[in-house]
């Protein structure tokens, strides 16, 4: 056996000995995940990252908006029943930004740019009930785990090919850097998106909003989306995929919509500020 071969099987067999020893379920979908990092810590991270963030933003200070995203946020919340969370619902004001995030430990941001898109108390829901379904399925930690064994990966190439001439050695590593992004890495992403969607249908559900405000929201993002690179070499599914996809989870979305009277108009009410 050469020198080659042993190094790289040794090499190959650490990351597999890995992804055999750190498996994980997401909730909902019952997904297998690599998980490399604890819930405790994941959490840790994220509420660091999220005061890091916010020292650097323009926290909105509008009690009526604010109003509006913590009564959505706490529905959502309660709907996910993580009580284990220090959940915190903040606006940052930035209108050129059409977004939101949610980090490990239930910290969730708006961006008031993403407002007009989501007009309505549905609309935000939707929004909010997505970013919430990316924690409660612990993408952060599962995308952490992916880089850190695309890392694992790229090393074991260059250990296997150590002695050989520089030249292929950097072309190798520019086509594993390409296959590991775009093979493995935005794809997961893309199947998060995916899986956030699905989840947050069903909790904008359970806490009282219509879900079939989420097609309507991405039908408005699709407006907005124009200038997006091919799906294939993005981290999101094209809006009318979402669209697709989230028409054909509306009928079980629909079993666990069961608003109180005084909840029904509440869907699609407009947010404050929007004509």
């Amino acid at each position: 056996m050469s020198a080659f071969i042993r190094k790289s099987t040794f090499r190959i067999v650490l990351p597999v000995a890995v992804i055999l020893t750190a498996c994980a379920t997401a909730p909902y979908t019952q997904r297998s995940q690599l998980m490399l990092i604890s819930p405790g810590e994941e959490n840790q991270l994220g509420a660091q990252a999220f005061q890091q963030i916010l020292s650097k933003e323009k926290v909105l200070r509008d009690p009526a908006l604010q109003a509006v995203v913590d009564r959505i946020g706490w529905r959502v919340a309660n709907a996910a029943n993580r009580p284990d969370f220090q959940w915190q619902f903040v606006v940052i004001d930035n209108p050129k930004m059409a977004n939101a995030f949610a980090l490990p430990g239930g910290k969730v941001a708006v961006y008031t740019g993403m407002f007009p898109v989501a007009r309505t108390e549905g609309g935000l829901a939707a929004v909010m009930a997505h970013e919430v379904g990316h924690v409660l399925a612990r993408h952060g930690g599962e995308r952490l785990s992916q880089g850190l064994l695309a890392q694992m990966g790229a090393a074991a190439v260059q250990v296997g090919m150590a002695g050989s001439n520089p030249g292929v050695v950097q072309g190798v590593m520019v086509a594993y850097g390409l296959g590991a992004n775009v093979g493995v890495l935005l794809p997961y992403s893309r199947l998060q998106e995916s899986e956030a969607d699905g989840i947050g249908v069903i909790l904008m559900a359970q806490a009282g909003y219509d879900p079939r405000e989420a097609v309507q929201l991405w039908q408005r993002m699709a407006k907005q989306d124009r200038q997006a690179p091919p799906e294939f070499l993005s981290t999101h599914p094209s809006p009318g995929t979402r669209i697709q996809e989230l028409e054909r989870l509306m009928p079980k979305a629909l079993t666990y919509y069961r608003p109180t009277p005084e909840q029904v108009p509440e869907s699609t009410r407009l947010l404050p500020g929007i004509k």
